[in-house]
């Protein structure tokens, strides 16, 4: 296969399929925009290597993936990163042959990268409890509080948090409707905590919209503009407070998940339950935190095993003839 190098100031455009394609995940499968623009990012990858390696008029076939692959990896691409990469390149072919456009299946029995299994990181209740105590009465300070004791309570994603819109928050009850991937909505819980902290903060948000004249805004969580707070937003505001708090771990919002999973789990929740309260499709994704309670089991252990509950029994002794 030729490897004729060009060099390219402008990346290619992507392709009237792919164009198709991304618009049918966003508008069919209510794909998230996050996971769109990191599929749209690995097509465009992969059309920008292809012309560099002027493989553009060359039909795909798995020894071209197999180059692709090899070229993300010298280029210090991660293993989930090629994945990722190769799953919206199956997605893009499979969409193809759909609509009558393709015939072969490059991908098919494409061995993946392997991925090396990390436990996610995890905040125990000690350090939560340091990242939530955010002092100040300001605006900044009361939503900052607000989205930390969401995003603990609830366990959403921090996409299912900025998509919260003011109407689908129930104080009374404790209950928000998130909308999650897929399309799939599902309700998850307030604590009193995080029901405390968001009544404190909405006459804030309230007086901001006000004041700008964007009274009729839906957003729970806004900027200081009164637009919709970002994701990129909400990590910002994770990393200041946690390193207000003196937290040395990388924290990310998806930490909150994980440790909301896990102080669950810790405390006996059937992982059927978690995996409702979370949105997971599949058990298995759920199935990591069992991993990560090793608190939670060994306790249950001990409770419920009747040598860990006792001393271990003497050895008989031999009677003396």
């Amino acid at each position: 296969m030729a490897t004729e190098k060009r060099d390219l100031n402008v990346a290619p455009a992507l392709s009237d399929s792919s164009v198709r394609f991304l618009e049918y995940l966003r508008a069919v499968r209510s794909m998230s925009p996050q996971t769109l623009r990191s599929y749209e990012a690995d097509l465009r990858a992969f059309t920008s290597w292809r012309t560099a390696s002027a493989l553009e008029d060359v039909p795909e076939d798995r020894e071209m993936l197999r180059a692709f692959v090899a070229a993300e990896s010298r280029a210090g691409k991660s293993a989930r990163s090629i994945s990722r990469a190769l799953s919206a390149l199956s997605g893009l072919f499979r969409f193809e042959q759909r609509m009558g456009l393709r015939e072969n299946m490059p991908t098919e029995s494409l061995r993946r990268p392997k991925q090396r299994k990390s436990l996610p990181e995890v905040l125990d209740q000690k350090e939560i409890e340091q990242v939530l105590c955010v002092k100040g009465n300001g605006l900044r300070a009361r939503r900052d509080k607000a989205i930390l004791e969401m995003l603990y309570s609830t366990g959403c994603r921090v996409g299912e948090l900025c998509g919260i819109v003011l109407r689908e928050v129930d104080m009374r009850r404790g209950r928000v409707v998130v909308h999650g991937k897929g399309g799939k909505d599902r309700v998850v819980f307030l604590g009193a905590p995080a029901r405390e902290a968001l009544a404190a903060y909405l006459p804030y948000r309230e007086a901001l919209l006000s004041r700008l004249g964007k009274q009729g805004a839906t957003p729970l969580f806004v900027n200081l503009r009164g637009g919709t707070l970002s994701s990129r937003g909400v990590f910002g505001i994770v990393e200041k407070r946690c390193n207000e708090a003196g937290i040395s771990k990388r924290v990310t919002p998806h930490t909150f998940r994980h440790s909301f999973a896990t102080h669950v789990l810790d405390e006996g929740a059937d992982i059927r339950v978690v995996q409702e309260l979370l949105g997971h499709s599949r058990p298995s994704t759920t199935q990591v935190y069992t991993h990560v309670g090793i608190a939670g089991l060994k306790r249950i252990y001990s409770q419920a095993h009747p040598h860990a509950r006792s001393a271990r029994r003497p050895e008989p002794q031999e009677k003396e003839k």
